[in-house]
């Protein structure tokens, strides 16, 4: 049996050191180092170091099906508008289009402080109103995104600003059909994009949306009392619905009641005593926010999130099916994603 190629490094640092020295001679790149984060499942990141600079890189995948959702040059926009206004964001510092440089688009960022919690808190977090604070900052960080003047900050033409819902709808099972022949029908996911085709609600005002905002994709200083010091994986953002991110951030706050269906679930740390629980994070963002956030119409927003990340991880399982990445979390999507599913069409229920 023949063995399967190996595959080509995601960043040479030879050459991204003679790429960088050109254009951030400031780094002093002579002795660049590269270290793979290997937490993430969407964009690849890694920590470049050079002597006592340290920075951020980000590209896309190596075989993404869904190239809409590794959209770099997107990151660097939305990054770039938002230095100034507050927004706990990076500071982004180069963006890279030129595919040969490494293989692929490329950004770097300035390395934010703090950790980011996963599935496990960091020491120190033990508390119960440090976990209250942590469930608070995720919301007021979001609050304070949905409250920038996008027009000011540059942002025309980034999205469209109406029919936000429909686009995503339309999208995401346009993402489904081109998926679908290169891993295996999943009847669950068509019957929630079909529920969701006619229990659009009515939008508000248009927001900067984040598209992926949920606690293991912001950074905390954990100093004292837990602050959030910065959003994190901007690929997905946009104009649209700010109450779709308020849904996908609830998707993924698990409660101790909750059933696990996937790995993902088990992992939660919101599960935990003393963690807020969803109701409470949706009350303290409508009173921030002074936005209406409708019992009857939330449904939809949690359909919508737990069907698109069940359709986003379906396109990550092509690429392990095809042998394009090397990341074994994608081997628990053969079960996962049908769980996810099935739990999209459960949302539906009354």
């Amino acid at each position: 049996m023949q063995s399967a190629p190996e595959l080509e490094p995601l960043v040479d640092p030879v050459r991204l050191g003679a790429y960088l020295g050109s254009r951030l001679p400031e780094l002093g790149v002579g002795d660049l180092q590269v270290e793979r984060h290997v937490a993430g499942h969407s964009n690849e990141t890694f920590f470049v170091r050079s002597g006592p600079h340290e920075s951020v890189l980000r590209r896309p995948p190596r075989g993404a099906f869904l190239p809409t959702a590794h959209d770099v040059a997107r990151e660097f926009r939305i990054l770039s508008a938002l230095e100034g206004t507050g927004v706990r964001a990076p500071k982004p510092l180069l963006f890279c289009g030129d595919a040969e440089v490494i293989g692929a688009p490329f950004y770097l960022m300035e390395r934010a402080p703090g950790v980011v919690i996963r599935d496990r808190l960091p020491s120190g977090l033990g508390d119960l109103r440090a976990r209250r604070d942590i469930g608070e900052e995720l919301v007021d960080a979001l609050v304070e995104l949905h409250a920038v003047d996008w027009r000011a900050a540059g942002l025309e033409g980034f999205g469209k600003p109406s029919g936000y819902l429909q686009r995503q709808v339309r999208r995401w099972k346009g993402q489904l059909a081109l998926t679908e022949p290169l891993t295996r029908h999943v009847p669950d996911l068509h019957r929630a994009g079909e529920w969701l085709e006619t229990h659009l609600p009515q939008s508000g005002d248009s927001t900067i949306v984040h598209g992926d905002y949920k606690l293991d994709n912001v950074a905390f200083e954990v100093r004292g009392r837990p602050r959030l010091s910065a959003i994190l994986d901007w690929e997905m953002s946009t104009l649209g619905d700010p109450l779709a991110d308020l849904g996908w951030m609830l998707s993924f706050w698990r409660e101790p009641s909750d059933p696990a269906e996937f790995v993902m679930d088990e992992q939660t740390v919101s599960r935990q005593p003393g963690f807020p629980s969803r109701e409470e994070l949706i009350d303290r963002y409508a009173e921030r926010s002074g936005r209406i956030v409708d019992p009857n119409d939330l449904a939809f927003y949690l359909v919508l999130a737990v069907w698109k990340l069940a359709i986003l991880l379906e396109g990550s399982y092509a690429r392990h099916l095809a042998g394009l990445t090397d990341d074994p979390f994608f081997a628990y999507l053969e079960e996962g994603v049908p769980a996810l599913a099935r739990r999209a069409v459960t949302l539906t229920e009354p």
